[in-house]
This record gives C-alpha cells, sequence and structure tokens, in this order.
C-alpha cells in the first residue's frame, strides 16, 4: 500500500536529501515509475515547482482530469480525481467517477473553463498506451495531451502542462488493451499522482487530520 503523502515526513518537513527535480521546460518531460520507492516524493516535488511557476505568472491552477469509468484503462484520469478530492479541498479539480470528462464532453468542459477563469493553467491528467519498458510510468511535462489519440478519436488538444500514465502498451487493438488492463496498475498510478497532486496544490487546501 503506498504511503499516505500527507505523512511522508520528508515531504513535511520539506527538507530534501537531494536536489528537487526541476520544473519540466517547454521540450522536455519528467518520467516517473510508480515502482520505485521515491517515486512520489519526486514527482510530488515537481509538481509543486510547476504549480509555483504557473502561480507566479498570475494564473489559475485547474486540474482537469480526462477518461471514463467504462474502460479500465481509460478510469486512471476519473479516479485520479476522486482521490485528489478526498484528499484536498482545493476547488477546481475536474473529471472524477461521479462526473467525469470524457470524450462527449470535453469541448464543452474546455469552454466552462475557458470563460469561467481569466488565466487558467490547465494540467491534464490522463491515461496513455506506450511502449513495454514504460509500462507503469508516470510522465510530467509542460504542453498538451490529445486525449483518444490512441483509439482514433478526434478530440481538441488539453492542457498547459501534463500527467499521463502509461497503463499498457500500444499499437494494437488499443480499445481491448485499454478494456483489459489491471485494475491494480491503475489503482497506484492514481493513488500516486492523486497524493502527488495534493501536496503540490498545497497543504492550506488540505482536509484537516482528526
Amino acid at each position: 500500500m503506498l504511503n499516505n503523502l500527507l505523512n511522508f515526513p520528508r515531504l513535511n518537513k520539506l527538507a530534501p536529501p537531494k536536489p528537487s527535480p526541476p520544473v519540466p521546460g517547454p521540450s522536455r518531460e519528467l518520467k516517473f515509475n510508480v515502482t520505485q520507492a521515491n517515486v512520489m516524493y519526486d514527482l510530488a516535488i515537481s509538481i509543486r515547482n510547476l504549480i509555483e511557476t504557473a502561480r507566479a505568472d498570475g494564473n489559475d491552477i485547474i486540474v482537469l482530469c480526462i477518461g471514463t469509468d467504462r474502460s479500465t484503462g481509460d478510469s486512471l484520469g476519473p479516479l485520479t480525481g476522486t482521490k485528489l478530492k478526498t484528499l484536498n479541498l482545493f476547488p477546481h479539480i475536474y473529471g472524477t467517477l461521479d462526473d467525469p470528462v470524457h470524450a462527449t464532453n470535453l469541448e464543452d468542459k474546455l469552454k466552462f473553463i475557458g470563460s469561467s477563469f481569466s488565466h487558467p493553467f490547465v494540467i491534464a491528467v490522463d491515461a496513455c498506451l506506450g511502449k513495454l519498458e514504460n509500462v507503469g510510468c508516470v510522465t510530467l511535462g509542460h504542453g498538451s495531451v490529445k486525449p483518444g489519440a490512441a483509439v482514433n478519436k478526434n478530440l481538441p488538444p488539453v492542457g498547459n502542462a501534463y500527467i499521463t500514465g502509461i497503463v499498457n502498451v500500444g499499437g494494437f487493438m488499443e480499445h481491448l488493451v485499454l478494456q483489459s488492463t489491471r485494475l491494480n496498475l491503475v489503482m497506484k498510478m492514481a493513488d500516486t499522482i492523486a497524493h502527488s497532486l495534493s501536496f503540490g496544490l498545497g497543504r492550506s487546501h488540505t482536509h484537516s487530520q482528526n
């Protein structure tokens, strides 16, 4: 079971034992494997650096978790959104199991965000397919993602930054691959991303601990 990030002593003290990971640049992305011992710590610090930079530029932070609970592999986004809402009172989290953001309502959600915020900085969270050696990796980077690309859906690019989880191998029968993805892996990745995002968004929004 993954440690609760909010009880992770090194994060509470904000005293990393090694230099903080850099903020990913426009042409660079950072990759984290969920099987590594320090993955939650490393991803959380990198997300915090990204968010602090975006806030310093006067942006409103939006977390947009994309996907559907009708497919195991594609449920990474709404699982992450649901877990994040239980960890953090941050108000601008969209895409949960109760209210998913997917192919049929994505454009409407993007219009809503565009009309509701003057300077939105959207962090898109989505599942993707990749090479076998990268399955289980979470990627953080600047720029947009193209939801549905693996299954040939024509959707608009999303996000000023992205967090993607490589849930299975791509290249052949993608719909079936997504549907047959192991839930155990998706849950681990959603836990890692949600706890890391919660820390990156700030402790001031966190639910009080009894």
